[in-house]
This record gives structure tokens, sequence and C-alpha cells, in this order.
């Protein structure tokens, strides 16, 4: 049937990783956001759900929750770095929703958390993107095998998106080049 979308085959353990990964990525720049809203825990409660999910908890209401209240905390920021560093911390906490669809729009789960969390360091340091690209290479060093299996199942990333989409794609790249360089069994 016309439009109808592959499912890809996905365990709890697969999710688990995908959201630990996300999480030690939106970690990464939680500064960011905390020195810019001390008062705000919104973020901070995002990633400390996504990171009691990667450890064994419950996928459930909790982590709809507190992405949906980061994503809420990035409107209420002064700063486009502590913007983005919420936006990681949103992408954290849903990483645990990654659909086994086979579309292109699914790897924002896999490595939403890593991009926005770039672009919130390039932005705290006065857009030098050099800094972006060293945390897309920390995020690489950082993804385990099972991470990068599960990226590989996936289309590439769409485009568009603007910086973080730029950052987005590169390190789908970087990753898909990693798989094809050390396959893993599935």
């Amino acid at each position: 049937m016309a439009g109808e979308t592959s499912e890809i085959a996905l365990s709890k353990q697969d999710l688990r990783a995908v959201t630990a990964f996300a999480a030690a990525c939106a970690a990464a720049v939680l500064d960011i956001f905390e020195a810019d809203q001390p008062d705000d825990s919104r973020p901070r409660d995002a990633i400390d759900t996504a990171w009691d999910f990667a450890r064994g908890g419950e996928r459930g209401k909790a982590l709809r929750d507190t992405a949906w209240a980061a994503l809420k905390a990035a409107k209420c920021v002064d700063t486009a770095a502590a913007r983005e560093a919420a936006r990681a911390a949103m992408s954290a906490a849903g990483a645990a929703y990654l659909h086994p669809l086979a579309k292109a729009t699914q790897v924002k789960h896999i490595l939403g958390a890593a991009a926005h969390a770039a672009r919130a360091a390039e932005l705290a340091a006065n857009d030098d993107r050099t800094v972006g690209a060293a945390h897309l290479e920390q995020a690489m060093s950082r993804a385990a095998p099972a991470v990068v299996g599960v990226l590989a199942r996936f289309p590439a990333a769409p485009g568009g998106g603007g910086r973080v989409g730029e950052l987005f794609r590169t390190l789908d790249a970087g990753l898909r080049t990693r798989a094809v360089a050390t396959p893993e069994d599935h």
C-alpha cells in the first residue's frame, strides 16, 4: 500500500541505550541552562528521568511530562544557548519514545539531544563552530555500539533544521561511517 512505512525491530534495551546516550549528551550542557535559570529544575528533571529509564525504569508518563516541561523551560530563558540546552534535555527524555518506523524523522529521537547540546555549546562560546564540532566528536565517542547499531537501522537524517539540523546531519553521517567500519550483529 502506498505511504506505508515499514517497522524496525527495537527492543527495550535498544531504547535504554539510545536514552542513556541522549541523557549523557544533554547533561554535558545542563550547566549552560542552569547559569541562565538557576531556580528552574525542569531540564535537570528531564535528564534525571531519562537516566531513570535508561537504568531500568519504566517508560511512562514521567518521561513525557518532564520532556514537555523542559520544552516549556526553553521558552523562559534569556539566552539562545540556554534555550538549546533545555531542548537537549527535552530530547533526552523524548529519546525513550523512538518509534519503530523506518522514517528519517525518527533519527531525531536518537541524535536530537546531541545536536541541541552541540548548538548550546557553540552559542555559549559566541557561536564558535569549532566548539560545536568538538561536542559532536565527544558525542561520537560517547555513542555505544548499541546506539550506532540502532541508528544504522533507520534512514539517514532529514534535511532542514537550520544550524541544529546541520549538526544533526554531521553527527548522523559520522556515526553511520563508524557503523560501516565496525558492523554490529543485531
